[in-house]
């Protein structure tokens, strides 16, 4: 009896069998599109899922010569000397601050040209306005710093020969604490609003025109179109790019950063990221490094899913 309860658990199932075996068959159909999915997946696991054996250092007190293996353990120190030196609330206060206001003011911005460039009538203006916003994306970061230092200086610059010519007194912008932030975030939407608007254009060429018909003839003006029509229309694509932001809200471009940086605005500068390369790459403290570096890493799992979930159980669209 018990054998032959076990012959009937060891028994295939028919349907999975089936199941799998019509997935191989659609496979080898149509072989040449899953190997152009060869390349991405092997860049992934090189560089994205291969270098999580690394993580361990974070936890040891690395040495070069003894390799990751024979690298004693350190446990959670690293972590704890992180969080109880001086300069830590200043790079997290730096970091979360150029993000949140960055998420704020910078992620409407490509919103607000998509719909500008939706309501152009002349067909010849929208394709100069989308090209005009286009072109700093393809600018280096090097030359968007060199054009602020030029715009900026305050003995030669533009903007304070204006300030100077209304009265003012020159302001050295690049050297101030205060205006680093300003600086910085005000050039970053310069140089992305355009691209990024790209994927909400496409969105409101998605939407039913015949929704702007009806709405217009109810007497519905063109905000209320904007408000009721393009918005709730494109609507799922500026979730799924939310959750996509903050998704990475820890994480700022450190190449930029490192340019406009200078020991006069350190203390408005001063991020996780340049903190990382500074120390752990020109000083050798890999170690201490690659932990800071995980915990800026699980704060933003951690963020990404805290907003999937909500924006799961607000509304319809979610990441998964």
């Amino acid at each position: 009896m018990d054998s032959m309860i076990e012959n009937a658990g060891a028994a295939p199932v028919p349907g999975r069998k089936k199941r799998s075996d019509g997935l191989l068959r659609k496979m080898a159909k149509r072989y040449d599109l899953y190997l152009m999915l060869l390349p991405p997946l092997a860049f992934y696991l090189i560089f994205h899922y291969g270098p999580l054996y690394g993580l361990q250092i974070a936890f040891k007190n690395f040495n070069p010569a003894k390799g990751i293996i024979g690298s004693p353990w350190e446990g959670f120190g690293h972590f704890e000397r992180f969080f109880n030196s001086y300069y830590f609330w200043r790079l997290l206060w730096n970091t979360v601050s150029i993000n949140l206001f960055s998420l704020l003011i910078a992620f409407p911005v490509p919103i607000l040209l998509a719909l500008l460039v939706n309501e152009i009538k002349s067909r010849a203006y929208s394709k100069w306005l989308q090209n005009i916003t286009y072109i700093p994306h393809f600018i280096s970061v090097v030359v968007i710093v060199g054009i602020l230092n030029v715009f900026l200086s305050p003995k030669t610059g533009p903007v304070n020969q204006l300030i100077e010519a209304f009265g003012g007194t020159p302001i050295n912008f690049l050297q101030e604490a205060a205006w680093f932030k300003p600086i910085f975030i005000g050039s970053n939407i310069w140089q992305s609003m355009g691209w990024q608007s790209i994927i909400y254009i496409a969105a409101l060429s998605g939407v039913n025109p015949q929704l702007y018909e009806a709405a217009k003839m109810d007497g519905a003006s063109r905000l209320r179109r904007i408000w009721h029509v393009s918005l709730p229309g494109i609507m799922p694509v500026i979730v799924i790019l939310l959750i996509l932001d903050i998704g990475h809200f820890m994480n700022i471009g450190f190449e930029k950063i490192l340019l406009m940086q200078n020991n006069l605005n350190l203390e408005s500068s001063d991020v996780i990221s340049t903190f990382v390369y500074t120390t752990g790459i020109l000083k050798g403290e890999y170690s201490y490094t690659a932990a800071i570096g995980l915990f800026n890493s699980v704060i933003n799992l951690m963020l990404l899913l805290l907003v999937n979930r909500f924006a799961r159980k607000t509304s319809e669209t979610s990441l998964w």
